[in-house]
């Protein structure tokens, strides 16, 4: 250290600028102080640094595996070739390529000839030194040595293994780079100066020989040259990607990303196949390896704050960041540090100083470059970290959410988890649109901001599992789930129990994790940006700021810090208010989105009802609340951005003033160009800062959010830490030694969650508490079928959850246990059938290995067979979005199919027949269970069919209505104990005698329609090449009535208000330039500030009225857009619902009107300010040098084109974005929706082998989508630096311009140059968003059913009477499909009661949906003496009111369910519930029973199918209709209670009210006044029960003497003709 200090201590020092900056020479003491002496350090330090290694590698040898990340020796066992390779070969296979050999080569050979020059030159030139040996000075010998050990380094950078010749490279170019630098400072910077001559003069020739090879050895080989790829594991060496392999030129300059643009450019359209693959230290595997053990709960015991855990695991990714920050911070004072010394070089009338003005030139365009360079690499990195961070976390929340346990939830919670604070709406069709969709920042580039932070809803979400209802249907089921109420403003979710069904909590769950995927996601991807801006750059950059400021302006430098310290706290505050707004406005958000995701999960209920016009104007009126807060937002907005201008100027006015009229000091044009260089980098950083501190706020609160979900969210037992260690403490949930192998629990309980108990909430409002108790023991038979019975809601299903280790285990004793041997595999069905987005086949082998033989025979005894013939595609038919292809049926039979074609030895089937008609259900008895694919193997059967299944049953558990066992044993045993059950068994067996064993074609109607296609739903809808102009124009011309003028005062506004700008940067420049012409004390100081101030305030004016007036005209077109994408979506048919995925719809009202209120408002207004602010910069220029019309022009042209090429590749990259977000989604939703079939069959494994697959895909094109990005700003930030440049040289060297005229060129230009790329940027962004339009276009143009018209109004008395007459009624399902119902006529008189009785697939659906005009129809129907053809179709469907098979309810109370529009008091609700049956499945002493207060999950998922069969039709009976249709809407529900409500429905319902029921059960029909049976679209009979009996071939009469209850039948029929 002494020895540095001394050196230093002796060197000459030459001034490099007036303010004292110095340059180091050459020393004058020791020859070991010398500059040439420095490389020899460095090469004593590269030595020691290579030969380390080697020598512990040789020492390791033995030990060691070898690969090639090791080092190895020159052998030819060790480089791995083979006996016949040639030497060539083997040199080629170790180095890389042959380029990269002759790369080498040519730098050895480089190296070679300095040391010929080394020792040539003291030779035939001398030495200025002393002689120390022969002709050689010591500094002589040093050079020689150096270069001999270059040379030996050159030979191993060619000869040695991989590793080592890669070293060897690297050491030998820096070595090389070390010494081309000295020379260049010895003798190359003199030349930049006037009085300072090269150290080496004397070598002549040789000098600039030497010069010449140390510039291809030390810069053109090391920049040119590529690399060897090396991947990272050996053994799974994955394709590579170009940028592994590139040289360090192609990564400055993204030339490796050159072919992908130009195969873009050639083609219509960019494929995710055509993209670069992706770099192996980017696949997900090995960024797990990396990063699980300290962020995976279940591998990491860490407890501090997760962006710790974070910061670690990216430790050098943020590091190389902060560095690319400093430099970055540093290149960039070389432009005013230039322009400084350039206007005092013209100031002084162009008079030699002492450092030419050329270098001050090379110095701007070499700190321009630096910086480009700098900000280019630092967004790679950024970028390249937002990808990691991408996968890692969306892995690790997947992971996560396998393990966690189901609930299901109910808005009625005051303590709400963190989860519910602000959530996005993501769906798997629009998740590339969330997160991504905000304004960028940071150079542009990163696509984040409000939207990203905005696309929000509350904790509901919008995406339905992939599993939906399973009792009877027609496939045209929507899903029943949802998290809002259509009426009431929802508080915050919060976890209820569900007895029988997960439903509601599987869509919480994946709401859930779609919101941390997206939002929470988008928040934290950019976070270490936001954190190394903060603690880094900023700090450094404002230091630097004010030490130049001081250099040149003196301590008023300070008094502009401290302005700009006092004015600080203006921008907080308002900041604080905006985020107020910003929260006020997001409520409302949540509101919109959460009526709007409620609204599609019911859609089918509100176009029966004829709720259209009603949800319209409750989406109207939240709309416009929420726009209220769009444009508060904006205002304020306003606001921040005018404090952003006006702050930074306030401090240049502070600073000048005090400079001149405190200090006297002259204001020059060198200080006030430079200076306002360095203010505007002020403002930058102060605006940055307004933007950045509140995103890191969030980043905070997001990281916190998926802390609190891997941390908090409570997990099934197997995984739960705590459970774990109660169990070690107390209890063991361990299986005895001698009950081992036995299925079965003894002495426990089990709840939904850990801290499940009846409680009280504050509102009134009841949360149901189950729990299932096992107080004795109960051990099902192996090898045998076991049945689980009971009535509604008994706890059938959570007795198969306990087993599966699903609810949480409560040990009575130390003698209890829960044991379910999985060493033979599990297979379970669920009673919601769940199905993937995937071929009929893959559902059903679930990943096993297909066997032909045993496949077939699980179709034949699964009654499947039918189904496929009915599909052109067969078994490969894609079953779609929650199996929307299917009907309830088909898919609870792929289900069963799943389990049986399994190899596991134990089954359990939850409620399997429940979906199936008794024909069916009959065949799966006597076929499947009874088949020999079951023989042997354990069945456990949760079922209300006893008297079906009894013949199978072994052994029989029989629930009490409490959650325990009333018995167990044979069903005898179970008889004797319930005589309910008893009587239940006996009514159905009536219908079971009836069956045959055959199976009718199920979901006939809407098969015959998918019979030309193996897919029902139609592929997204995509747009090639750049946005439409119709769709630009639907928002465009929307901003006002008239459009043309608005554009035209608007675009008048932003000129004026940047000729203003223009104007105060030349008015500076004039107010210099008196300082040159006038003595000081003759320039009016006031009056220029005055002036300057006059203009500062101009210019903030017409930048308030742009963003005001352009404020008013997006808020407009924003609700006219809104608007009628609702009417569209509202008006449109069922059919296009059932073949487009609920998903998709949601998204278009969600995340693309988001973006339409914020990323495409904010992109279009920053287009127009952008591009008139270029322009004008453009004009100015050429108004004070001309002669640069033609470059201006010209790097305009070239930034147009390469934005043009780049935009062609961009937006398809982008598309192909979007559409490989969404399935990584999709999947998440699918394995969450079954997550209990994931885990009870052990396929964790292989959902995330999956889920690796899918994010890898995405990340491959997200790394694409950000390379493309650095490719566009490399080329336009060095063509602009090249303008930049030549138009320094011209104004020094050519132009006679004054030195404040040429500050003004130079500042114009540079901003000119600098706001190129962003033009293109925003132009990009404004496509992108664009695309927003584009999809919401699409849906203004779908089918629509009739709109209402005047004529279509009926009378203010109709209906009167439920009078039905129909006359030859066809119907279809679409235009080109076959008919469903041929030519059906019949009447129905006002209060009569109609049974309607069919096979499966014989029209009885398609009837009640041609009634209400739901499908295409022929002929005539006629409603109280009306044409319903002639009436509009609200008022019809409003006055008929049909209770589909499906329940669909809403989140909510039960009193917002019954009367959503508030219409009737709790009297009419309450008769309406009794009527229903409700009150007789429940205790009025239960703490636990359902009320009017009572919360109900989204679709009614904390309630059973039955218990939402029954509050469907109490909603029926409240509207109080005429004409009431009940389509199999007690399938679900128990015989007993069945009969309470067909009771109630013939007793107190009005006289005149019409009753049509759908119905399976005879008993169910057969007192009605008529009966009507289908059969295949046609009446085969209809009328009176009594008197079809009375016909001996008819079909009626058949089915009822082949019942096993016939006498009861007929005296029912009887019984219905007398009264």
């Amino acid at each position: 250290m002494t020895l540095l200090m001394e050196w230093f201590s002796e060197l000459v020092q030459v001034p490099l600028i007036a303010s004292g900056v110095t340059l180091v020479t050459k020393t004058t003491c020791s020859i070991w102080l010398d500059s040439l002496i420095i490389p020899a350090f460095c090469a004593a330090l590269s030595a020691a640094l290579f030969l380390i290694p080697l020598l512990k590698s040789v020492l390791q040898k033995k030990t060691r595996t070898a690969n090639v990340h090791d080092f190895r020796e020159a052998s030819a066992d060790e480089t791995g070739t083979s006996a016949g390779e040639s030497n060539l070969s083997r040199l080629v296979d170790s180095v890389g390529s042959v380029t990269i050999v002759l790369y080498r080569s040519v730098q050895l050979l480089a190296v070679l000839a300095l040391l010929v020059l080394s020792v040539a030159g003291p030779l035939y030139h001398g030495t200025p030194y002393g002689r120390v040996i022969g002709p050689f000075s010591i500094h002589d010998a040093v050079q020689v040595a150096i270069y001999m050990y270059l040379s030996v380094l050159g030979c191993v950078s060619l000869l040695a293994s991989t590793r080592v010749n890669f070293r060897a490279f690297v050491h030998l170019s820096s070595i090389l780079s070390v010494i081309w630098g000295v020379y260049l400072y010895r003798d190359v910077w003199p030349l930049a100066t006037v009085d300072l001559a090269p150290e080496d003069e004397a070598e002549g020739l040789l000098l600039w020989a030497k010069l010449a090879l140390l510039t291809l050895g030390g810069v053109i080989i090391p920049l040119s040259a590529p690399h060897k790829y090396i991947p990272i594991d050996p053994k799974d060496a994955l394709e590579q990607h170009p940028e592994q392999s590139a040289s360090l030129i192609s990564l400055f300059t993204f030339w490796h990303v050159e072919p992908i643009i130009w195969l873009a450019w050639r083609l219509p359209r960019l494929t995710y196949d055509m993209l670069p693959p992706l770099p192996d230290y980017d696949h997900l595997k090995n960024l797990v390896g990396r990063t699980f053990p300290h962020l995976d709960p279940i591998q990491s015991n860490s407890r501090r704050h997760i962006a710790l855990d974070f910061l670690r695991v990216f430790r050098w990714e943020v590091c190389n960041l902060a560095a690319m920050s400093i430099t970055a911070v540093v290149a960039a004072f070389a432009a005013p540090i230039s322009i400084n010394q350039l206007l005092k070089y013209l100031e002084s009338g162009r008079e030699e100083a002492h450092i030419r003005p050329w270098f001050w030139i090379a110095l701007f365009f070499l700190g321009r470059i630096f910086k480009d360079l700098s900000d280019l690499w630092f967004m790679y990195y950024e970028t390249r970290l937002g990808v990691r961070i991408q996968a890692v976390v969306t892995e690790l929340v997947f992971e996560h959410a396998l393990r966690v346990r189901m609930k299901a939830d109910t808005p009625d919670s005051s303590a709400a988890t963190p989860s519910s604070v602000s959530t996005a709406v993501v769906t798997p069709d629009n998740a590339s649109q969330s997160g991504t969709d905000g304004d960028e920042s940071q150079g542009g580039e990163t696509e984040t901001g409000d939207a990203a932070h905005s696309v929000t809803a509350s904790s509901s979400t919008a995406v339905p599992p992939s599993a939906s209802s399973s009792v009877k249907g027609k496939g045209k089921e929507q899903s029943t789930s949802g998290r809002g109420s259509t009426t009431l403003p929802t508080t915050a979710p919060a976890p209820s129990k569900a007895p029988e069904t997960k439903k509601g909590a599987n869509q919480h769950l994946v709401g859930r994790i779609n919101n941390l995927v997206s939002s929470d996601l988008s928040s934290i991807q950019y976070a270490a940006m936001y954190l190394v801006f903060v603690l880094v750059e900023s700090p450094f950059q404002v230091i630097l700021c004010i030490i130049f400021l001081y250099q040149i302006l003196g301590w008023s430098a300070l008094v502009g810090l401290a302005t700009m310290l006092i004015t600080l706290p203006l921008p907080g505050y308002i900041t604080k208010h905006i985020q107020g707004s910003q929260r006020e406005k997001m409520k409302h958000t949540d509101a919109r989105v959460q009526t709007v995701t409620e609204m599609m999960n019911v859609i089918r209920m509100i176009k029966l009802f004829g709720w259209e016009p009603r949800i319209a104007a409750q989406l109207d009126k939240k709309r416009e609340e929420e726009l209220v807060w769009v444009r508060k937002n904006k205002l304020l907005s306003l606001s921040i951005n005018l404090c952003n201008y006006v702050l930074p100027i306030l401090v240049m006015l502070a600073t000048f003033f005090t400079y001149t009229v405190i200090m006297k000091g002259e204001l020059t044009a060198s200080r006030v160009f430079s200076a306002m260089s360095v203010f505007d980098m002020l403002r930058i950083d102060l605006q940055a800062s307004f933007y950045i501190i509140p995103q890191l706020v969030q980043a905070k609160v997001s990281l916190e959010r998926i802390s609190d979900f891997l941390r908090n969210t409570e997990l099934i037992d197997k995984y739960d830490k705590d459970t774990q260690r109660q169990d070690a403490e107390g209890f063991s949930a361990g299986v005895p030694e001698e009950r081992k192998g036995v299925i079965g629990i003894r002495h426990a309980s089990f709840t939904w969650s850990k801290d499940a108990s009846p409680s009280q909430t504050p509102g009134g409002t009841r949360k149901r508490a189950f729990v299932l108790h096992i107080d004795e023991e109960v051990v099902f038979e192996r090898g045998k079928v076991n049945l689980i019975i009971g009535p509604t809601g008994s706890g059938k299903t959570s007795l198969l959850m306990a087993l599966l280790g699903e609810m949480h285990y409560i040990p009575a004793g130390p003698d209890s246990f829960v044991s379910l041997p999985r060493e033979g595999g599990v297979a379970y069905a669920a009673q919601e059938s769940w199905v993937q987005n995937e071929t009929i086949r893959n559902n059903i082998l679930f990943g096993t290995p297909y066997d032909e033989v045993r496949y077939n025979k699980v179709l034949n005894q699964c009654a499947l067979k039918r189904d496929l013939s009915l599909f052109e595609a067969g078994d490969q038919t894609e079953v779609g979005e929650k199996g929307i292809t299917l009907s309830g049926g088909q898919k609870a039979r792929i289900t069963l199919a799943r389990a049986v074609y399994s190899s596991a030895e134990i089954l359990l089937l939850d409620d399997i027949l429940a979906a199936l008609d008794v024909h069916t259900s009959k065949w799966i008895v006597e076929k499947c269970l009874k088949g020999d694919l079951l023989r042997g193997r354990t069945i456990i059967l949760v079922t209300h069919n006893v008297a079906l299944t009894s013949p199978v049953a072994d052994f029989v558990v029989d629930m009490g209505s409490d959650g325990r066992i009333l018995s167990q044993g044979s069903l005898s045993s179970a008889l004797e104990h319930d005589s309910k059950l008893l009587k239940d068994v006996s009514e159905k067996q009536e219908e079971i005698e009836k069956a045959e064993d055959e199976v009718d074609s199920d979901k006939l109607e809407d098969a015959a329609a998918h019979q030309n296609t193996g897919k029902l739903v139609v592929a997204e809808e995509r747009e090639d090449g750049h946005v439409g102009w119709s769709a630009l124009n639907l928002y465009l011309a929307n901003m006002s009535k008239r459009p043309i003028l608005f554009w035209f005062i608007y675009m008048s506004a932003h000129i004026m208000r940047h000729v203003i700008g223009n104007f105060q940067t030349w008015y500076l420049g004039y107010w210099a330039a008196q300082y040159e012409v006038h003595p000081p004390e003759e320039v009016s100081v006031g009056h220029y500030l005055t002036v300057y101030t006059a203009l500062v305030g101009a210019g903030m004016a017409g930048a308030a009225f742009c963003v005001f007036y352009y404020v008013f005209g997006s808020v407009r077109a924003a609700r006219i857009v809104h608007k009628e994408l609702v009417t569209s979506i509202l008006g449109t048919t069922l059919r296009w619902l059932d073949k487009t995925p609920t998903a998709r719809i949601i998204a278009r009202c969600t995340v693309d009107i988001q973006t339409l209120d914020t990323r495409f408002a904010r992109t279009t207004e920053l287009l127009v300010e952008v591009g008139v602010y270029m322009l004008l910069k453009m004009l100015a220029v050429v108004l004070f040098s001309p002669i640069f019309i033609l470059p201006a022009a010209m790097v305009a042209i070239a930034g147009g084109l390469c934005g043009h090429i780049f935009m062609k590749a961009q937006l398809s990259v982008k598309r192909e974005m979007s559409n490989y977000k969404a399935p990584v989604l999709s999947h998440f939703g699918a394995a969450v929706g079954g997550i209990t079939s994931v885990r009870a069959y052990g396929v964790e494994d292989a959902f995330k082998a999956e889920a690796y697959r899918r994010i890898d895909r995405y990340s491959r094109v997200a790394v694409t989508h950000e390379n493309l990005n650095r490719w566009l700003s490399a080329r336009i930030d060095y063509v602009a630096t090249l303008f930049a440049t030549s138009l320094a040289i011209y104004l020094t060297y050519v132009a006679r311009l004054s030195a404040s005229d040429t500050g003004f060129s130079l500042n114009m230009a540079a901003a000119f140059s600098g706001v190129i790329f962003q033009v293109i940027r925003i132009f990009n962004d404004f496509e992108i968003s664009g695309n927003s339009l584009e999809r919401i276009q699409q849906y203004l143009r779908i089918e629509q059913e009739p709109k209402p018209t005047p004529e279509g109004v009926p009378p203010a008395y109709w209906p009167a009477s439920g009078h039905l007459e129909v006359d030859k009624l066809s119907a279809r399902y679409s235009s080109d499909g076959p008919k469903v119902l041929h030519e059906v006529s019949f009447e129905v008189a006002s209060g009569e009661r109609v049974g309607i009785v069919g096979r499966t697939g014989s029209g009885k659906s398609s009837l009640t949906l041609a009634l209400l005009r739901c499908i295409l129809t022929e002929g005539t129907v006629r409603y109280d003496g009306l044409e319903t053809e002639k009436i509009n179709l609200d008022a019809l469907r409003s006055n008929i009111t049909i209770i589909p098979q499906v329940p669909e309810l809403l989140s909510g109370t039960l009193r917002q369910n019954l009367d959503p529009f508030s219409e009737h008091d709790d009297a009419v609700l309450n008769d309406a519930l009794r009527s229903a049956g409700l009150f007789n499945l429940q205790d009025e002493s239960d703490e636990s029973r359902i009320t009017l207060d009572s919360e109900i999950a989204g679709g009614g998922a904390n309630l059973s199918v039955g218990q939402r069969q029954i509050l469907a039709l109490a909603r029926a009976i409240v509207r109080r209709s005429k004409l009431l249709i009940l389509d199999e809407a007690t399938s679900a529900i128990d015989y007993e209670t069945d009969s309470i409500i067909q009771t109630s429905l013939r007793t107190e319902l009005g006289k005149d009210v019409t009753l049509l029921t759908v119905a399976h059960r005879l008993q169910t029909i057969m007192d009605a006044d008529k009966i009507m049976v289908l059969d295949a679209g046609r009446i085969v009979e209809f009328g009176k029960p009594s008197e079809l009996l009375k016909d001996e071939k008819g079909m009626l009469r058949a089915l009822v003497d082949e019942s096993g209850d016939r006498e009861k039948l007929y005296e029912m029929a009887m019984g219905a003709s007398s009264s």
